[in-house]
């Protein structure tokens, strides 16, 4: 069925009608949208009208086009979450009824970095803890976490089995985190990380950076998380004042 006219240009007509059909699974999460030629003639507008409706499309990340190969609906996040909200990634995980998991990479214990000393107000003498994993939602890799904590904060045996580093944290070291100072930053394909997240090569990826204070303001977490962006979203509420 192609565009009606209405009093609004042709272009947000057409964005419109992309949208209900994507919503009405007319076209699916990654499947792939008919050729411009066809797309255009099936609505009746000029293929100028199309490119233009498709760009703004791609900006809203409703769609994603593939240079040579074509366009493809873009795949809805899984997880969302407000940025001001500070949820592990298991909970996120557990509340849309995945099951979250665990791949450890890779845990060190070294002296402390000129880094880990202003982050955590530590003497050069000091061991600094570092994990490295990966977390799952029913099997799939989403995350690739990075965690660095001082070790004075743990006793000498406890256990890295925990899927929450936060309840890691409260029960091993009887601190819980109260706050956070975050930093998020959009970054495009990681030549380590991305494959390791089985990302496809245009899957950007979402940087969160967050250093964890305790109940006495004390830091005590450092952490630096990579968020597949085809599977999280964040967003932030904001008041004016």
């Amino acid at each position: 069925m192609s565009i009606k006219s209405d009093n609004r240009h042709l272009y947000l007509q057409v964005i419109d009608r992309l949208k209900q059909d994507i919503h009405n699974g007319v076209y699916k999460q990654k499947e792939k949208l008919p050729s411009e030629f066809d797309l255009a003639k099936k609505l009746g507008v000029s293929r100028a009208t199309l490119r233009e409706a498709l760009r703004i499309l791609e900006e809203e990340s409703v769609i994603i086009r593939r240079h040579g190969v074509g366009t493809f609906v873009h795949s809805r996040p899984l997880f969302t979450s407000g940025i001001e909200q500070l949820n592990s990634v298991t909970y996120m995980i557990e509340q849309v009824g995945m099951k979250p998991g665990t791949v450890f990479l890779d845990t060190t214990v070294s002296e402390a970095t000129e880094e880990d000393i202003r982050r955590f107000k530590c003497t050069p003498e000091d061991e600094i803890h570092l994990i490295e994993r990966v977390r799952t939602a029913d099997g799939e890799p989403v995350v690739y976490c990075i965690d660095k904590f001082p070790s004075e904060i743990f006793p000498e045996s406890f256990s890295y089995e925990k899927e929450s580093i936060f309840q890691m944290l409260e029960e091993e070291s009887d601190r819980k985190i109260a706050y956070a100072v975050a930093e998020i930053e959009p970054v495009g394909f990681h030549e380590k990380i991305s494959p390791i997240l089985e990302c496809e090569p245009e899957t950007a990826l979402l940087v969160l950076k967050q250093l964890h204070y305790d109940e006495m303001d004390t830091p005590i977490l450092y952490s630096v998380n990579y968020f597949k962006a085809d599977k999280f979203s964040f967003h932030v509420l904001r008041k004016r004042i």
